[in-house]
């Protein structure tokens, strides 16, 4: 009798006898593996979730405050108000090679936006052109973003949020319309294409009207920037464009250039990185728990194991006696573990995968702000070859320590037993 047909012939032996057992360690391994992916799938959702929801304030920016000095330089006193200026963004530029997009921010809070009978105080900025890109202000079909054009000639054009687009429009098209901006005429270019937004300044993106910085300036009369955005040529660069543009601004301004205090720095992609150890440790976490699960259902399955060897006593001290190979006994044993649970999670895999596309399909259409915060769960290849392992790995410890102790059973004492 081939090797296989015999583990077969034992395999279908022991289900015969111990059916109610396996039946419920079957379920078990398949309750472990639901568990496992849709921890892991939910963890991966959320992940991708959050990664979008970063990316909503931009990738790899940084913004620039101003504000007062915290130490005595130069014969000035602590306390002394910095303020950057428009022509500070050129000076930057010139200075500052590692730089590979800036923009100057003027913020205008309160300002009337009014489109026929509906009138609405909202935030317009005034930004160039390079901001777009920099803050993921991508256009919806048909529109665009301010341009180089519209900051040369001073154009009166604006960029609206798509929440502004709807409270002063509605469903009709936006592009093309006059706004009117405190009264002065304005034509919308573009409006924002819809997006998720976790980190912010100043209120959500989808609630402001951006407009040439050279037409802020003129219509406003604002001498100073109320902030900097800034993008290095390669994230690398990061710490040396902090430094130098302390280092500039401080030479122009007069203030120590290791005060903190008079330039402030937001580093996104410092924040980004915190969020992404922060996500590592609870997708870690969730793996942790459904491995734990599944776990359980293994230690049922070595249960069974110890049990088939010992109603095999006998046998496998005859195989002994006979010269049986120690990988000729613990073969079949192991082998007959790994198929409990393979069958398992044969079981619980499609199951698991049904849950986590019935749940994605419910939250794609669903406005709740909580479930989309959580993210559609996500059943990828890496949760897949995550789970297949540790099925495998489970499995495989599942009949290695009763398949070791059969091997090491006395033949004398074998035969000798009951």
């Amino acid at each position: 009798m081939t090797g296989p047909l015999l583990v077969a012939r034992l395999f279908a032996r022991s289900v015969r006898i111990q059916r109610k057992r396996m039946g419920m360690t079957v379920m078990a391994i398949a309750w472990g593996t639901i568990s496992i992916i849709l921890l892991l799938s939910f963890g991966e959702g959320m992940k991708r979730a959050m990664s979008q929801g970063r990316r909503g304030l931009g990738t790899g920016i940084m913004v620039v405050w101003a504000g007062p000095t915290s130490k005595a330089y130069g014969g000035f006193p602590a306390g002394r108000r910095i303020w950057t200026r428009p022509e500070d963004l050129e000076l930057l530029r010139q200075n500052i090679p590692e730089i590979g997009e800036l923009s100057g921010e003027m913020i205008r809070w309160g300002t009337q936006l009014s489109v026929g009978r509906v009138s609405l105080n909202k935030k317009v900025i005034g930004v160039q052109p390079e901001y777009g890109e920099m803050r993921a202000h991508y256009p919806e079909a048909g529109g665009r973003f301010i341009n180089r054009l519209d900051e040369e000639e001073k154009r009166r054009v604006l960029f609206l949020g798509f929440t502004v687009k709807e409270e002063l429009f509605g469903d009709e098209p936006a592009v093309g319309r006059t706004v009117l901006l405190n009264g002065i005429p304005f034509t919308v270019i573009g409006v924002m294409r819809e997006k998720r937004q976790m980190g912010m300044y100043g209120g959500p993106d989808e609630n402001h009207a951006a407009m040439p910085f050279s037409t802020f300036i003129t219509i406003f009369g604002d001498p100073y920037n109320d902030n900097i955005v800034i993008r290095p040529q390669t994230p690398g660069l990061t710490e040396r464009v902090k430094e130098r543009v302390r280092e500039v601004l401080a030479a122009k301004y007069h203030f120590d250039p290791e005060d903190t205090r008079p330039i402030r720095i937001w580093d996104i992609g410092e924040m980004a990185e915190q969020m992404d150890n922060m996500m590592l440790g609870i997708e870690l976490f969730l793996g942790i728990i459904g491995g734990l699960t599944l776990l359980i259902g293994g230690m049922g399955v070595a249960n069974i194991m110890f049990a088939v060897v010992r109603q095999r006593t006998r046998p496998i001290g005859i195989q002994m006696a006979l010269g049986a190979k120690r990988a000729w006994v613990m073969g079949p044993v192991v082998l007959e573990a790994i198929v409990l649970t393979a069958v398992g999670g044969a079981i619980g895999t499609p199951v698991g995968y049904a849950i986590v596309r019935t749940v994605a399909w419910i939250v794609s259409r669903s406005d709740n702000e909580s479930l989309a915060f959580m993210g559609e769960p996500t059943f990828s290849l890496p949760i897949a070859a995550a789970t297949v392992a540790l099925l495998g790995i489970v499995g495989l410890l599942a009949g290695y320590f009763p398949s070791r102790k059969a091997a090491t059973v006395q033949p004398a004492v074998a035969l000798r037993f009951e």
